[in-house]
């Protein structure tokens, strides 16, 4: 949830470019366009079924 708060403050607040931030933050850009897009406060992923490992 941090991560969320860091990004939308780094653009709405000081006005930095999707570029900028993904480079300070160290994640992908497609993150940081999915943060400020969307009106999330988490993101969070659950797999249903854990597969187990060949062998």
């Amino acid at each position: 949830m941090e991560t969320i708060a860091k990004i939308r403050r780094l653009s709405l607040v000081q006005g930095k470019s999707i570029k900028a931030i993904f480079r300070e933050l160290k994640i992908s850009r497609k993150v940081v366009r999915k943060v400020l897009r969307s009106e999330e406060t988490e993101f969070r992923y659950e797999r249903e079924h854990q597969p187990y490992p060949d062998g």
